[in-house]
């Protein structure tokens, strides 16, 4: 079975055993890239629009004569042809919105679990502990238990988030702190370091266990 060491509050450490439904899967990428996919396209508001020639207001009347001017032909000042003209091919909104089936969702946050505790920086900490409400003490916090911030991405996880832990952790550059509920596929896979609190790595394998 997979093992993590805790930090305590006092700095010693003990050892916490981690379920292999979640931490200790082999891996498939393709799952993952789906994933990422879907919520990267979930972002987008697909509100980008356009005119065309018949929606620009203005150009109804023939701007000269047909014939006998010497110009090329024209028949409205709005073609997309002259500037101020409408768009042709132009983007209209649209809905992006790409479902994913819920087991596929499932298994793919379990794999990038189970990648981050195989492959990168997987810290457990019994509670986010700062004796005062302040950026300052959040770095010497991350210092203390062997992350630099600023240098590597972070991705804290806190159950239940209080609203002053992430006030004093939010000015940290390449730092994200959610709660369990907020974690995601695509966040897991941009970080370099994962800080569980003790709270936090319950409740996630009581939901995904």
């Amino acid at each position: 079975m997979a093992e993590v060491d805790v930090i305590l509050k006092d700095g010693n450490k003990k050892k916490l055993e981690l379920k292999n439904s979640i931490f200790s899967l082999k891996v498939n990428p393709v799952v993952l890239s789906e994933a990422v996919r879907a919520y990267l396209l979930n972002q987008r508001s697909g509100n980008a629009s356009t005119k065309t020639r018949a929606e620009v207001r203005g150009g109804g009347r023939k701007p000269w004569r047909q014939k006998g001017t010497g110009r090329a032909r024209a028949g409205s000042i709005r073609s997309p042809l002259w500037r101020g003209g409408g768009v042709v091919f132009g983007p209209k909104p649209r809905d992006y919105r790409c479902e994913l089936p819920k087991k596929k969702k499932r298994l793919a946050l379990k794999y990038a679990l189970s990648d981050f505790y195989k492959n990168k920086k997987f810290i457990v900490v019994e509670e986010l502990n700062i004796d005062e409400y302040k950026t300052k003490k959040a770095v010497e916090f991350l210092k203390k238990i062997g992350v630099d911030a600023g240098e590597e991405k972070i991705l804290i996880i806190d159950e239940p988030l209080k609203k002053e832990i992430r006030l004093s952790f939010r000015n940290i550059p390449k730092l994200e702190i959610l709660p369990v509920n907020n974690l995601n596929v695509y966040i897991l896979l941009w970080a370099d370091v994962l800080v569980l609190t003790e709270n936090a790595l319950k409740r996630i394998e009581e939901i995904w266990g």
